[in-house]
């Protein structure tokens, strides 16, 4: 298996540091605002890397963590009147819930910040005594210009280093140094006793103290969204780098493509923000989801209605070839020639850094191949293709056994589906989710 990673440019054999131990590490969300459509692309190309790499047989231990301590968490507390400690458990509490509906269950420890203060305070004094980062009256700071390497993540110069997150400061070595512990005494904010003052940490420290902590000096992959790359995980590897005296970090970097609505970038200014919870009033969670797999992870990625109604119904197109496999899956081993082509290009694409458009086309050639001859096809042969199915179902997260419509099967409510369904194959939209709100105002559930 190949998986790119963007600290070589290049793709490179997956190789594990212990053996078919994967020790994975994602930036997860801060919480001060519910998550939004583009966290959502991330998150589930993550889960589905972890679910192939289980399939594959390698125990993933996959820790995100929450940034709970933050400018913007404090700002929102302020502007809202609510405790920046409960308001960042109430939008921690929602993102999980959002992430729960997307199938994406397959983090194993949300790690807050908040609870890592010793791990962090540790890790910034190790700073200071090796000679890479110095306090000042309003903080400590890495020092960059004792750290040689910094930018080969980005491939940016040092003076290209914005001050993302940071108090405006007048008192560094160097504009670009980077803020490892905020001073905030006498103020009204979150703040914690540390050997240089009571404060918080800066955003970048949290991450590596608590990587440090789990994972060791130095773990199999780092994951992310695009935006990330700099300067946020470039000071990730010089903090940790500096401190451990270790190279690489992390032997595998891997970052999600951008997301971005009718062509253009997701903005509140541009009225195209979109969160989860959004999206889910309108749309099944599993037709998002199939949706962002219908893209590379590491491309761009255009949200709009038209492409929903495209991936909802190349969904139903294989729940509807599943329903044909009119066979029960049993413990037995089963081969179909049919299948054979199909399945290789299917697990040869996800071999191949985690391709899900090609693996997706994989299975459309299945049933492009065999849906007008599967009454012939001995039973062994539809086992065989329809345990592959729920196995590539399983990867992607998704569910391909058509779901019954929960307010019964009566041939009035299966005329209106029908109905709804030709609409929505005409692009009649407004009047198919017309039908549909209609529907649920009677009391009847409609999942799309």
């Amino acid at each position: 298996m190949e998986i790119y990673s963007t600290l070589s440019r290049s793709k490179e054999n997956f190789v594990t540091i212990n053996d078919n131990r994967v020790n994975l590490f994602v930036c997860g969300p801060t919480v001060y605002d519910d998550a939004h459509i583009g966290h959502g692309r991330t998150y589930i190309s993550f889960d589905t890397i972890k679910r192939y790499l289980e399939y594959k047989g390698y125990a993933v231990f996959y820790i995100q963590n929450v940034t709970d301590v933050d400018d913007k968490i404090i700002n929102r507390s302020k502007e809202s009147g609510i405790p920046a400690d409960v308001l960042a458990r109430k939008f921690e509490k929602r993102y999980r819930e959002d992430m729960h509906r997307l199938n994406v269950d397959g983090v194993n420890l949300f790690a807050r910040a908040t609870d890592h203060m010793p791990e962090i305070i540790d890790q910034i004094q190790r700073l200071i005594d090796k000679g890479f980062a110095y306090e000042t009256d309003d903080g400590v700071y890495f020092e960059i210009d004792t750290f040689e390497e910094f930018g080969k993540l980005s491939n940016r110069n040092v003076e290209e280093l914005e001050s993302h997150r940071e108090i405006a400061e007048t008192s560094k070595k160097n504009q670009q140094d980077f803020a490892l512990w905020k001073k905030r005494e006498g103020v009204d904010e979150p703040t914690w006793p540390s050997p240089w003052g009571d404060g918080r940490p800066g955003w970048h420290i949290e991450d590596t103290a608590i990587t440090e902590y789990y994972f060791g000096e130095q773990y199999d992959v780092h994951g992310g969204g695009l935006d990330l790359i700099f300067p946020h995980h470039e000071a990730e590897i010089t903090q940790m780098e500096a401190v451990s005296g270790k190279s690489p970090m992390v032997r595998y970097w891997l970052h999600t493509g951008f997301l971005n609505v009718n062509g253009e970038k997701m903005s509140k200014s541009l009225h195209n923000f979109i969160t989860i919870r959004e999206l889910l009033e309108d749309w099944d969670a599993e037709t998002f989801r199939f949706f962002v797999l219908s893209t590379h992870y590491r491309s761009p990625i255009d949200f709009s209605k038209d492409s929903l109604h495209q991936s909802e119904k190349s969904l139903d197109r294989i729940r509807k070839y599943y329903e044909l496999l009119d066979v029960e899956v049993d413990d037995g081993e089963y081969e179909c020639d049919a299948l054979a082509p199909h399945k290789k290009e299917f697990f040869d694409s996800m071999d191949d850094d985690f391709n899900t458009p090609k693996a997706i086309a994989a299975i459309f050639g299945l049933i492009n191949d065999t849906k007008n001859d599967l009454g012939d096809y001995s039973d062994d042969d539809k086992k065989a293709i329809k345990a592959f199915l729920d196995d590539a179902a399983h990867i992607f997260g998704v569910s391909f056994e058509i779901e019954e419509v929960s307010a019964g099967s009566d041939d009035l409510l299966n005329l209106i589906s029908e109905v709804r369904s030709e609409l929505r194959a005409n692009k009649q939209y407004d009047l198919s989710d017309k039908i549909r709100d209609n529907l649920q105002a009677l009391g009847y559930e409609i999942n799309d």
